[in-house]
Order: C-alpha cells, then sequence, then structure tokens
C-alpha cells in the first residue's frame, strides 16, 4: 500500500512544488520512498511515497511503460498479478519490474478502460496515456483504498487522501450538504465528501479525463437476485458451505502473498477467527495475532481471541488499550481519518496499527467486509425478523426483545430504542431498512443542538432521500429480499465512508500498515450476493453459511458466539476521565463557536446535564458528543491550518524526480 498524487492541467504549467508538497503530506501511507514524474510540457504530474510489500528492490513508482507514453502510480495490491502478467508477457509485453502494480498499465495498453474487469484485489490508481492525452484513475469495488477528486481551474487533481490536496494548495472547506447529511442521517454518499468542491471516485467507478471532457463510470455492483428468483432456486445448503469454504480459504491463500511477513489483526468475533484458522493452514511459518485489549470486561475479547490463537498455532500478541490512551490519541487518528468518529473504536484501531509498526509489521490480515456480506450486523437481523421471517406478531415481538437483550453494546449506534418519525423512504422501498431509522432517530437527538441558522437552512432537506436517488434503486434493489436491499444501501453509504476509513485504511495507514481484506475479494463476494438471506441469517442467526463454512478452522467459542460489533468502551460515561475532560475543554473553548453548524450554549447545556443522565440515557448522548468532538478538531486541524499537537511527518526519506 501507498499513497499516490496526480494532476493534470489543461492549461497552466504545474509547479514541480505544488506535487512535491502534496506527496510530502502522504509519507505516512509510504515511507520508503517519496518520488514523482513532471511530463515535459509540466501539465501532468505523477508522485507516489512507497511502502515496500513486493518486489522490495525494483517497485520504484510511477511505473513507465518501455516507450514512456504510459506511466502509473498504484495504491494497493493486485493478488493474481503473477498469472495475468505471464498471460500479457504471452502477447508480447515487456515488464520492467516484478511489482504487482505494473500489470495495471499493461492491462490498459491491452485493454482499454476494461482492465478493471482482470483486476482482482485492494487498489486505487492513477494513469497517464501521452498518446492519447487521457488521464485514467480508478478504484477498487468496495472502495477499500480511497481516492479523493477535485476539479477546479480547468485543473483536476487526485489522491489518495484529502489532506494532500490542501497541501497542494486547494482551500479546505465544510461542504455544508454532506455535513447535514452526516448530522441528520450519519450517511454520506459514496462520491462525496465533508470538504467542499472535493469529492470521492466512489467505489467500482474509474474516471477518465482529458483536454475536452471529465466523465465518470462504473464497472462493477453488488448484484442481488430478485425474490422470484431466490423463490425459483433449489437450494442445497451442504454444497453452498462448500463452494462458500473453497472461495474463502483461496480469496486467504492469495492474500498471504508479500516479500514481508505477514500477520493477523485477531478479535474474539467469527470473521477474524475465520481468517487467522484458515491462513493458520497455508502459512509457512507460524503466524503473529495481534489483539486489542480493553479493561472493561463487557468490551474486552482478549481471552476468547487468545484461546482462538493457540488453536490455530498462532503467536498472541495483546495490544492494551487503556482509556487514556484514547483521549491522547483522538486528535491525530481524526487527522488522519478526515472523518469524525462515533465511538472511539477508530483510535483503538489506529493504536493497534502504531504497535504493530513497531513490531517489524507492515502487512496484516483482517475481517472487514464480512458483516457487510453475510448480513452480520444486529440491524439486518431485526430487519429480518421484521420483513422476512414470516413470523407472527407475538413471535416478532419475542424475537426482537432477545436481539435487543444480547446486544446490549449496540444500543444506540446499530439498534435504536425508539421509533424515529416517518421517513419519506418507505415510499421509495415500501419499508425503512433498520439501520436508517436508528440514523434517524440520532439525527433527530443532534437536530436539538444544531445551530439554528443551519437547521434553517435544510429545513426541508431530505438527506437519505436524495442520496438514495443517487443510487441505482430500479437495477439493484426493487425487487430484491428486504434484507438485501438494507445490506446493499449500508454497503453504499456506510462501508467505504466509515468502516474501511475509520476502522480500516486511514488507522492503519497512519502507521503504514497495509491491510489485506480476504472477504471483500469480489470472487467471493460475486457467489455471495446470490445465496439467499435464508442461509445469511438461519433462525435468527447471523452469518450462518460462514460460521458452517469456517467451522472446521474454529474454537467451540467462537462458532457458537453470537455476533459482538468491534466498539471501545464508551468514553464519555465516566465524567471523571480523560477523554470526557478533553470534550469538555473542546465544547467550551472560544474556537468551537467558529464552527457553523452547532448552538454551542444547547451544548454546554447538554454538558451541564451528562453527570445527571441514567446509563441509557448517556448511551445515547456518547456517540453525539464523540460526533461533535470530531468536527471541533477537524475545524482546528483542516479549516483554519492550525494542527496542535498531532505528529506529522518524520524524515523517512528524500523527495526523488523519476
Amino acid at each position: 500500500m501507498c499513497g499516490i498524487v496526480g494532476i493534470f492541467s489543461r492549461e497552466k504549467v504545474i509547479p514541480r512544488g505544488q506535487i512535491v508538497r502534496a506527496i510530502s503530506e502522504l509519507d505516512h501511507r509510504g515511507p520508503d520512498l517519496l518520488s514523482h514524474w513532471v511530463s515535459p510540457d509540466s501539465k501532468v504530474a505523477l508522485a507516489h511515497s512507497r511502502l515496500s510489500i513486493i518486489d522490495l528492490e525494483t517497485g520504484q513508482q510511477p511505473i513507465s511503460s518501455r516507450d514512456g507514453k504510459v506511466r502509473i502510480v498504484v495504491n494497493g495490491e493486485f493478488y493474481n498479478f503473477e498469472e495475468i502478467r505471464e498471460e500479457l508477457e504471452a502477447k508480447g509485453h515487456q515488464f520492467s519490474t516484478r511489482s504487482d502494480s505494473e500489470i495495471a498499465l499493461h492491462l490498459y495498453r491491452e485493454m482499454g478502460t476494461r482492465c478493471f474487469e482482470k483486476l482482482r484485489g485492494e487498489f486505487a490508481f492513477i494513469l497517464w496515456d501521452e498518446s492519447n492525452q487521457l488521464l485514467l484513475a480508478g478504484r477498487d469495488r468496495f472502495g477499500i483504498k480511497p481516492l479523493f477528486y477535485s476539479f477546479q481551474n480547468n485543473t483536476l487533481y487526485l489522491a489518495s487522501e484529502a489532506k494532500a490536496l490542501f497541501n497542494a494548495g486547494l482551500v479546505a472547506e465544510w461542504d455544508e450538504e454532506s455535513m447535514y447529511g452526516l448530522h441528520s442521517n450519519f450517511a454520506l454518499a459514496p462520491d462525496k465528501s465533508l470538504f467542499k468542491n472535493i469529492g470521492q471516485v466512489a467505489p467500482g467507478h474509474y474516471l477518465l479525463c482529458s483536454n475536452e471532457r471529465l466523465s465518470f463510470h462504473q464497472y462493477w455492483d453488488f448484484d442481488y437476485p430478485q425474490q422470484k428468483e431466490v423463490a425459483a432456486q433449489d437450494i442445497h445448503e451442504e454444497e453452498i458451505v462448500e463452494i462458500v469454504r473453497e472461495k474463502l480459504f483461496e480469496a486467504v491463500k492469495v492474500r498471504l502473498r508479500a516479500d514481508v511477513p505477514v500477520g493477523c489483526y485477531l478479535s474474539g468475533g467469527l470473521d477474524s477467527c475465520a481468517v487467522l484458522g484458515i491462513a493458520a493452514q497455508f502459512a509457512s511459518t507460524s503466524l503473529k495475532a495481534f489483539t486489542i485489549c480493553f479493561d472493561n470486561k463487557e468490551y474486552d475479547e482478549s481471552e476468547i481471541a487468545k484461546e482462538m490463537a493457540e488453536h490455530s498455532g498462532a503467536s498472541f500478541s495483546p495490544v492494551y488499550v487503556s482509556p487514556d490512551d484514547l483521549a491522547s490519541e483522538f486528535e491525530n487518528a481524526i487527522w488522519h481519518s478526515e472523518m469524525p468518529f462515533i465511538n472511539t473504536h477508530g483510535i483503538a484501531k489506529y493504536i493497534l496499527s502504531r504497535a504493530v509498526n513497531k513490531q517489524g509489521y507492515r502487512c496484516v490480515l483482517t475481517g472487514e467486509g464480512a458483516d457487510e456480506i453475510l448480513a452480520g450486523y444486529p440491524p439486518f437481523r431485526r430487519d429480518y425478523i421484521l420483513y422476512q421471517s414470516g413470523m407472527g406478531t407475538a413471535a416478532q415481538d419475542l424475537a426482537l426483545d432477545n436481539l435487543g437483550k444480547t446486544n446490549q453494546v449496540s444500543k444506540g449506534l446499530l439498534l435504536s430504542e425508539g421509533t424515529s418519525r416517518e421517513l419519506a423512504i418507505k415510499r421509495m422501498l415500501g419499508f425503512v431498512p433498520s439501520a436508517l431509522e436508528t440514523n434517524a432517530l440520532s439525527g433527530e437527538k443532534i437536530g436539538e443542538i444544531l445551530h439554528p441558522s443551519f437547521a434553517k437552512k435544510f429545513a426541508d432537506f431530505d438527506a437519505i432521500w436524495n442520496i438514495l436517488c443517487t443510487l441505482d434503486i430500479s437495477r439493484r434493489l426493487i425487487g430484491r429480499e428486504p434484507v438485501h436491499q438494507s445490506m446493499y444501501i449500508w454497503s453504499k453509504l456506510t462501508l467505504p465512508n466509515y468502516i474501511l476509513t475509520v476502522l480500516g485504511d486511514r488507522m492503519e495507514m497512519g502507521h503504514s500498515v497495509e491491510a489485506r481484506l480476504p472477504f471483500l475479494d469480489h470472487h467471493l463476494v460475486d457467489y455471495l450476493v446470490k445465496v439467499p438471506v435464508s442461509l445469511k441469517i438461519k433462525n435468527t442467526i447471523e452469518k450462518y453459511v460462514l460460521r458452517e463454512a469456517a467451522k472446521p478452522v474454529l474454537t467451540k467459542t467462537v462458532y457458537e458466539r453470537q455476533k459482538h460489533p468491534f466498539l471501545a468502551p464508551h468514553s464519555t460515561l465516566d465524567v471523571s476521565s480523560k477523554f470526557f475532560e478533553l470534550v469538555q475543554d473542546s465544547i467550551r473553548s472560544s474556537s468551537f463557536a467558529s464552527i457553523p453548524f452547532y448552538d454551542q450554549d444547547a451544548l454546554i447545556g447538554l454538558l451541564d446535564k451528562v453527570p445527571a443522565l441514567d446509563q441509557t440515557a448517556r448511551l445515547t448522548v456518547d456517540p453525539l458528543l464523540m460526533l461533535v468532538t470530531s468536527i471541533w478538531c477537524m475545524q482546528k486541524q483542516f479549516m483554519t491550518g492550525v494542527v496542535e499537537d498531532v505528529k506529522r511527518r518524520e524524515a523517512y526519506s528524500i523527495v526523488v524526480s523519476v
């Protein structure tokens, strides 16, 4: 994994210092070498910060074709690169490196934009085609790797993180529509960011830019079957379990390919335990498993993880995270994430990655993505009970009550504790997905602390309606099983912009650690989308088909355990804690008044009430306070140009021109 930057100007010359400043802001993503290339007419510039994982000696980027007509910078990994390379060499292509990244360049020369069909892995890349005066930039199917862009003054800017664009000279401003969507429904469209005039290349998309056009194209999407197709299926459970097992084992196996040691992130959950158990079957040496440990037993999974590590023959490496650690690293983690937190779990992942880096590891396997493709989250089970189970009212009530009792840590974040107002999207879909209902209920509470002028401006604006209108509802949602509809929406809104950011790429790459996600292997996903909901949730047991597929490598404890979402202990519940002190200091500060979205007096009034609130009420307030404090931190870091106590770049290497 690396950091990439690209600039394409239709008119003005690009100052070399601009591309250098931009890539320098991404040296945490690639500490081994910073390099750049500027075209002879200074209208195109590409830059790369390298984290060496494969081909440690000759993999320097930008990579050029032999004739110098095509150049590319890549962030990510292509797992089928050996086979593709052999195919291309048989057709006469000549490679100049041994890295996996180079195959994208040659595939483009062979197939044009159809190259994305052949690429397998986590990636984002920028390619310049000199002969056709064409810039191509694309992103993996799920949004594992980030790619931001901005088109201003006839110039296209691209980078792995928005902060690199700011360092290139673009101004950081809040996007008010995105901010309202964040606060009213905790939703952000897949092609948007929180910053004005800065978007994202959406997952499964690529852009083309020439002197005449800028266009976006989709090359992949989730394709769930129609309900009538599911009803007509002849379901053979054992056969499906075996196919899932085969595809998952293969997805893990290809991700062990590296020229550096590969470790595993391990919790007590089914997903990471399955990955470790499978990886242990293929690894040539004992794997190392890294586990976050909390002092709050309700959230700590270290004992279960340790048992799983011993079962797999892995070396168990606990990483202890205290409440004070979470407070101390909050601003650092926010700077890297460029997204607000609603729980300190992102900070815990940031601390975990730092510990992994210090132990000499720069590549790990993780379990992210399994809940999205296998209906693992509690809201999906709620939707199953309400809209697909066929239960009578009494049985539904009993099942819902049991769901709440067995998912206490999800209350307030994943499961609502009330009923929101009627949502307009019910007219669009015929029902309201539980995750959106929970977010809307949280948004109603957040609305009480919004600045009156900001709230008035968007009084008639339905953020979820607007975002869903950007999705392909007719071809991807209508007629599908309700749980599959919920999964699709979650995978578009929450997966790339929160799970894969706050709990993924940004927290890992903040300490130069590459994560590989077997569950988001498109060969596996393309099969799983066809598996009916009845095998993903069976008798309210979530991820049933995965449990059966991974059963041979799991401990009994993990196999029988219900989903426990990865959350850190709520940080603002203890009013004597360092984190609550941080929240108090930020919201009461004079600088907080510069944020245009909040009623500071209302927030201070809420803070004054916190000590007297009962535990249930505090659970509801905690994510709100986390969100607001995160925005204050981002305002300070990006909008004012002042970054306090944030560890910036270290002197890893010099920037070189290639």
